[in-house]
């Protein structure tokens, strides 16, 4: 394994080639993620929405990892997530309608007294995405209704479940894929859990693909009083997955890696870990000004 990686790395001096098609499409992809974040905080201002600025270079990195796997011939796509870039990522990735996420800001699609305000981040999509090659796959994303890291163990039981159903055993062709916080990745007891289990023959799934949005912040908290370790992905080290750092203003980079590590994944069926480090351009969640418990912090990104 180590050897597979240092091949890949040491080829290019570990630079990315793309053809220019591959380059517009990667901007396409961030122009994507970008004008729907720009235009909720314009039309919204204020509304809790969990923003993926600061972090857009998600949006390019999934769709690369969903491309690279339709060409791979894998056969199903399920994801969890937690609220950060959710409604970006329902949009540009699952097919959900823009239009439906305004009515869901407007008020039109639920009645209060149903449901709180927080439902539009909760609910889960089921999709087809449609590759450039124009081969086709099923795309879900699982349904998070609690916070945070309860949603890995439901991916991956539901991951199982199709498997079982659809493949010869050891076949592996749904592919997994877990987006964290970064706080919540180091501070959440399931995320060790659901890496305790990886490879036990009872649980396993083939390897599932961790993608931390690494934004350097759990709601007001600086990672040294957080935690005790220098990565937030350090407990993947447990079960000696790979761990491959990118900087998220790099999207080329991003993609880049999202391909090795599906990559990785096929061949050695284990877990694999993206830790993407970034920034968030505005508060938690959009109804609290961060500059009063980060303020160094918050004039460096208002700077950006």
């Amino acid at each position: 394994e180590r050897q597979w990686i240092q091949e890949k790395l040491n080829k290019n001096d570990n630079h990315g080639s793309f053809s220019n098609q591959e380059k517009k499409h990667i901007l396409k992809k961030l122009n994507d993620a970008v004008s729907f974040e720009t235009f909720l905080h314009t039309k919204y201002v204020g509304q809790k929405r969990f923003s993926l600025e600061g972090n857009e270079s998600l949006i390019p990195a999934v769709d690369a990892l969903i491309e690279k796997a339709a060409s791979y011939g894998v056969k199903e796509f399920v994801m969890g997530m937690a609220h950060r870039g959710r409604l970006s990522t329902l949009t540009n990735i699952f097919g959900k309608s823009a239009s439906d996420i305004f009515s869901e800001f407007d008020g039109k699609d639920y009645e209060e007294e149903v449901f709180d305000g927080d439902v539009k981040y909760h609910l889960g999509a089921i999709g087809e995405f449609v590759a450039q090659s124009g081969s086709k796959m099923h795309v879900e994303l699982v349904s998070n209704p609690s916070h945070l890291e309860t949603v890995n163990p439901v991916v991956l039981g539901t991951v199982r479940a199709m498997q079982d159903q659809i493949d010869p055993p050891l076949a592996y062709s749904v592919l997994p894929l877990a987006i964290h916080g970064d706080a919540a990745f180091a501070g959440q007891g399931v995320v060790a859990e659901c890496l305790a289990m990886s490879d036990t023959s009872g649980y396993r799934v083939g390897g599932t693909i961790h993608l931390i949005i690494d934004n350097q912040i759990g709601f007001t908290t600086s990672p040294e009083y957080a935690r005790s370790s220098q990565y937030c992905s350090d407990v993947a080290k447990t079960v000696q997955a790979p761990i491959f750092h990118v900087n998220g203003d790099d999207p080329e980079a991003c993609v880049r890696v999202a391909q090795l590590a599906f990559e990785y994944r096929q061949k050695f069926h284990k877990d694999v870990v993206i830790d993407m480090i970034c920034y968030r351009r505005y508060g938690h969640n959009e109804g609290d000004d961060p500059s009063y418990t980060q303020p160094l912090m918050y004039k460096a990104i208002a700077e950006r």
